[in-house]
């Protein structure tokens, strides 16, 4: 009888651990975490640590002057289909530009001397030589970029032609006649350019340039510097002058007594005999 007094509200144990909460499927699915493997791949995709090479804008941005130079020109080598269309796309060169080069040409010649000897020695000349003739090469290859008709304006050829000659006085004049070879020949090529860019000149504008510009004096200049070397390119100032007397009375305007006297004397073909130049004076 005791038996059954038990209250029916009492379960047996087994029975309430059935009906727990959390024994209950649905309850678990509802609080356990979902699985961690979709969260875990896209966390992989978006944030892990993955090496590329750099992007071809990014990489020529690290490149010195120096490097790009070399990868343009190894590309031209392996590929001379696009060396035509390289040079109708680079910028122009301009006259600072291609100073700058020849600038470092002549330091890397001038460092090159040995100490404590005469810097116009063969000695010296020996050592310096290859220098020398790197330097003359880019003289060589870049005058004629200045020159008509690659080059139109006649301010830009003389302008460049000025710099240039300069840098020829600056040559040592070596001991030995047969070492002074490259400068004399130098001297020679830029007297041709200089007479091709006069009698270019001299067609346009009425020789404007060579009229008020002092180029008659700066190249009468030159050729005493250079020992009368330059004397093709006063023969055709000379003539380019006598052409532009010939359409003018008089002197013209602004024009001092010092350069008039120094025309005059050209177109006589007696300055160079003021100057004693033109006798062999290497």
């Amino acid at each position: 009888m005791s038996g059954r007094k038990r209250k029916a509200s009492e379960e047996p144990d087994q029975d309430r651990m059935s009906t727990s909460p959390t024994a209950s499927p649905s309850f678990g699915s509802r609080l356990l975490p979902p699985s961690s493997t979709p969260r875990s791949l896209k966390r992989s995709r978006t944030g892990a640590a993955m090496g590329r090479p750099l992007a071809l804008p990014r990489l020529l941005e690290t490149l010195s002057a120096e490097e790009m130079r070399q990868l343009l020109q190894n590309v031209a080598d392996q590929h001379p289909e696009l060396q035509q269309e390289i040079v109708a796309k680079a910028p122009r060169p301009s006259i600072e530009s291609t100073l700058s080069v020849l600038i470092k040409y002549e330091d890397y010649f001038r460092k090159a001397f040995p100490l404590g000897n005469r810097p116009t020695s063969d000695y010296s000349y020996n050592r310096v030589r290859q220098h020398l003739l790197q330097l003359m090469d880019a003289l060589r290859d870049y005058t004629p970029h200045f020159l008509p008709p690659q080059e139109s304006q006649a301010i830009v050829s003389l302008n460049y032609l000025d710099a240039v000659t300069n840098t020829l006085h600056r040559l040592p004049s070596w001991d030995s006649y047969q070492h002074q070879r490259h400068r004399n020949e130098a001297y020679d090529e830029i007297a041709k350019a200089w007479a091709l860019v006069i009698r270019e000149a001299s067609k346009r504008a009425g020789g404007f340039h060579l009229q008020f510009g002092g180029w008659d004096q700066k190249l009468v200049e030159h050729n005493q510097k250079s020992g009368g070397r330059l004397g093709e390119a006063v023969h055709e100032l000379r003539s380019a002058l006598g052409f532009m007397q010939a359409g003018s009375s008089s002197a013209s305007p602004g024009v001092s007594d010092e350069r008039a006297s120094i025309r005059q004397q050209l177109f006589s073909g007696s300055y160079a005999q003021q100057l004693g130049v033109g006798h062999g004076g290497w």
